[in-house]
């Protein structure tokens, strides 16, 4: 990747203009030609979102879509049709005990409900209010309970079962810290209270260790910043048994969407920790200080890995060891290519993982560090790419917003057009929903009077 350095959030100023104008027409077509649909739409095939009902971990973040849009916007008509959607379907979400994806659903709709309603851009109504508030709340109790412990602490499991541990939870955790934040707790049997942000750190702490590699021999494929997408334990005794993957190529390859995870959902709990005093949870697990050093390591080193083996661009491949990739031996070199014979790009990998380069910057830049300038600059650079032409549709045909993203290469879910090798030129409701997010995140940053993170703004006043 080559980062560009003289790169500024206001140079993108018109870029995210055009995205909130694609944006608004996008999501009132794909809601007219899902009404009276079941499940989540979760990618586009042939250029509209098809529901499927497999988790619906998707269903928040086309609700929370539609709560940024209003807030970019003002536009009422997304307001009122958020509201609708949280309320008449989002409350199986908050007691699904059988997935790992609380943050992603809950903190998308009902959090950023609560944001809106806190900073006074929704009229202030204390029983919606209230009402997010113990949504939020009973999530994260849920998301508690799927836990596996380990001999020094545990992991909240994949919907894999107790053996699993994706990567990809590391962004979910944080729907603990915001119930922990709101005053709640999980109970357990005998009436057991369980501390929610300890939970959760705990949880980051496992990852950081069993998912992130640092290039210490831990395997022959270890390389500072790689992740593996499952980790594998033995339940029995607690012992880590084997790295794996469900998404990705394989289990000692990088699946980039899982590492664009690990460098977001590692760089704002850094944020939030930085923001925090030295906490009872944190003395708990080793004090403040050492959960930074920890956490700054997994969120350095997986940035460092992205921008190593990321196209010039800053668009990556959806794996670093996909055999396709080989054909091309240069594409760490060019310009990423989604229109290529042999591997797909995912677009999504790069509105995930452009905030995670800007939020561990922006750690940096508070800590007065001067590596801070190589991680914001990186991120601005994989911004600029993904905000325009091919991967920004300003097709209003098209549902999707960002194109070129990929879901589950191995299980050939994906749309391929006819007559190509691999799959392109789709979008999908996280990839949409995360470069939405992003650009709010950079609104803020140019308007200056603000900094989006999922905690500012949680409590209620």
């Amino acid at each position: 990747m080559k980062i560009n350095t003289e790169i500024n959030p206001i140079d993108l100023a018109s870029k995210l203009q055009n995205l909130w104008s694609y944006s608004g027409a996008k999501l009132k077509n794909m809601t007219s030609s899902l009404e009276g649909a079941i499940g989540s739409p979760v990618v586009t095939v042939n250029g509209k979102y098809e529901p499927r009902s497999w988790t619906d971990w998707t269903q928040g973040f086309q609700f929370g879509s539609e709560l940024l849009q209003y807030n970019a916007t003002g536009d009422e008509y997304f307001l009122k049709l958020a509201i609708e959607n949280i309320k008449t379907k989002m409350t199986s979400h908050v007691s699904h005990f059988g997935v790992h994806d609380h943050g992603f659903n809950n903190l998308s709709t009902y959090g950023n409900l609560l944001r809106l309603l806190n900073e006074g851009k929704v009229s202030n109504d204390k029983g919606l209010k209230d009402y997010c508030v113990l949504a939020l709340q009973l999530s994260a109790s849920v998301q508690a309970q799927r836990w596996t412990s380990l001999p020094e602490g545990g992991y909240l499991y994949s919907f894999n079962g107790p053996h699993s541990l994706f990567v990809d939870t590391i962004r979910t955790i944080r729907i603990m810290v915001a119930g922990h934040l709101l005053g709640h707790h999980s109970s357990g049997e005998n009436d057991i209270k369980i501390n929610l942000l300890k939970r959760a750190y705990q949880h980051a702490l496992a990852t950081a260790k069993y998912s992130v590699y640092y290039g210490e021999g831990r395997d022959i494929y270890d390389e500072w910043g790689r992740t593996a997408h499952e980790a594998i334990f033995n339940t029995n005794d607690g012992n880590f048994r084997s790295a794996s993957t469900q998404q990705g190529y394989s289990g000692f390859s990088t699946w980039t969407r899982g590492l664009s995870w690990a460098m977001l959902g590692f760089a704002e709990q850094l944020e939030f920790i930085q923001s925090q005093d030295d906490l009872p949870e944190f003395e708990e697990l080793g004090g403040k200080k050492y959960l930074e050093e920890v956490f700054f390591k997994a969120a350095k080193a997986t940035c460092d890995f992205y921008i190593e083996n990321t196209a010039l661009d800053g668009i990556p491949y959806w794996d670093t060891g996909a055999p396709g990739l080989s054909n091309f031996r240069n594409w760490k070199e060019v310009n990423s290519n989604p229109y290529n014979e042999y591997e797909p790009i995912d677009s999504s990998a790069a509105a995930i993982g452009a905030q995670g380069l800007l939020r561990l910057g922006n750690y940096l830049k508070n800590e007065n560090s001067s590596e801070a300038n190589k991680y914001w600059s990186a991120g601005l650079t994989a911004a600029n790419t993904l905000l325009d032409k091919p991967y920004l549709s300003n097709d209003l045909h098209h549902q999707g917003l960002i194109l070129h993203s990929i879901y589950h290469q191995p299980n050939g879910w994906d749309y391929k057009p006819e007559n190509s090798n691999i799959p392109y030129g789709e979008a999908c409701m996280w990839g949409d929903y995360h470069a939405r997010e992003l650009a709010h995140y950079l609104n803020e940053v140019i308007k200056g009077d603000s900094y989006y993170t999922f905690f500012k703004d949680i409590r209620t006043k």
